[in-house]
């Protein structure tokens, strides 16, 4: 290996001795004094371009809650040469600070255009020019009262696939916000909801980010929930259950044939090994239809199972004088 690399070394030192390396070599020269030279050049020319710049509002205190909530940054628009924005246009934006103590104001954080303009300036640095600033006015109202706790409200419009279930109440990480105003809340103001989360064809639990509804001139805290819907498929099962007579007189005995049905019905899967009472009867007075057979109904039908059947759906019987 050591022997390739020094044969490598060899002959390129070999070729650059040569009269058509040498060439080679002053050509490449010339280049790369013409790239130096076209970059002087770049960053000697005023140019307009647009920058985002990060907002920061600092040493906010701990008692103060923001109505409004501040842009994440500034849509600025500067004129310059490249020599005074390089550090823009190669490094990473630092956010602009504007100090809680210098702009709130009446129950305000005030930062009016002027102010925005010098503070953007200093940003920069001198040479450039501000063209534009959107917004180009900031004004975010505050309070110091605390917060008034309310139900959250989940609302969901929930469809899932054949054979699947919601087997839950769709639910959010929290059950409750909090609300801060500049006004006070109304005291009727009890809940809130999040944003209808409209989905179908859902075959597994899902989880969605949804926001919460605003309400004008309140701060929602949070603002953004996560919403679960649990979702699983349905599985059939078969279980047996006792026909039970019903209404039937003294002295009497009502006995059908057979004295089971059998009861299909799907149930969610976690859900499976569960028992739930389950109940099959008739009733003494059907006894009078035509006929030799008397119509089973079920009862106590779990709200669990779905698509419930069964059969048979009408037993023979016997009526019998009670011993």
């Amino acid at each position: 290996m050591k022997d390739k690399v020094r044969d490598i070394i060899q002959r390129v030192s070999t070729a650059l001795r040569s009269s058509r390396g040498k060439d080679v070599l002053t050509y490449l020269m010339f280049v790369a004094v013409a790239f130096v030279f076209w970059v002087f050049m770049s960053l000697d020319t005023e140019m307009q371009r647009d920058f985002d710049v990060p907002v920061e509002i600092s040493e906010i205190p701990d008692s103060v809650t923001l109505i409004g909530q501040p842009p994440a940054s500034l849509a600025v628009s500067v004129k310059g040469k490249d020599s005074h924005l390089i550090r823009f246009l190669w490094g990473k934006m630092s956010p602009v600070k504007f100090k809680w103590a210098d702009n709130a104001s009446d129950g305000s954080l005030l930062l009016p255009a002027a102010r925005m303009d010098t503070k953007l300036r200093d940003y920069f640095g001198p040479g450039v020019e501000i063209v534009s600033c959107r917004p180009d006015s900031l004004r975010i109202p505050y309070t110091s009262q605390p917060g008034v706790k309310v139900k959250l409200i989940v609302q969901t419009d929930i469809h899932p696939n054949l054979q699947y279930i919601v087997s839950d109440t769709p639910y959010a990480d929290v059950d409750s916000v909090t609300l801060y105003s500049v006004n006070d809340i109304p005291h009727s103001l009890k809940m809130v909801s999040t944003e209808p989360i409209v989905k179908s064809g859902l075959k597994d639990t899902a989880r969605y980010e949804v926001k919460v509804k605003p309400i004008a001139g309140v701060r929602i805290v949070p603002d953004k929930v996560t919403v679960t819907v649990p979702v699983e498929p349905l599985i059939a099962r078969k279980r047996m259950a006792v026909i039970e007579p019903q209404g039937v007189p003294a002295g009497k005995h009502l006995v059908t044939f057979p004295s089971k049905v059998e009861v299909s019905y799907l149930v969610p899967m976690s859900a499976y090994n569960d028992e739930y009472p389950l109940k099959a009867f008739v009733e003494y007075a059907d006894v009078k239809n035509p006929g030799n057979k008397i119509p089973v109904t079920l009862s106590m039908i779990p709200s669990i199972y779905h698509s419930v059947s069964f059969s048979p759906e009408s037993v023979e019987y016997i009526i019998e004088d009670a011993e």
